[in-house]
């Protein structure tokens, strides 16, 4: 599933939030203040809105406490990875890893680590 960047920036900041503790509710306020904390000033509907995109996108799940909506990632940043490396698998490469790997070492060679 592809992701814009605020879209990752968000992810990891629930990824991050949740770290400690799996259950713990994730509200839109402390994803805005979190990235805040990280340098990414964005307004609260800016972020509401990118969280509901990624709900639709099944990447989030939504649900109500209370009279308050949480939110939590519906893959860990593991599964989200490999669900990335899939896609650009199937989508540039026929679903062939090694043309896949061969490429990554061909085009940033010097690069990986």
């Amino acid at each position: 599933m592809a992701c814009g960047k605020l879209e990752i920036d968000i992810l990891n900041t629930i990824w991050t939030l949740t770290a400690e503790c799996e259950e713990r509710d994730i509200s839109i306020q402390d994803v805005v203040d979190s990235l805040a904390a990280n340098g990414v000033e964005r307004a609260y509907t800016t972020i509401k809105t990118v969280m509901d995109r990624l709900t639709l996108k099944s990447i989030l799940v939504r649900y109500k406490v209370g009279k308050k909506f949480f939110y939590r990632a519906a893959m860990n940043k593991r599964e989200m990875a490999q669900d990335a490396l899939n896609t650009v698998a199937e989508q540039f490469f026929d679903n062939d890893y090694a043309k896949m790997m061969k490429f990554i070492e061909t085009e940033h060679s010097g690069i990986l680590v």
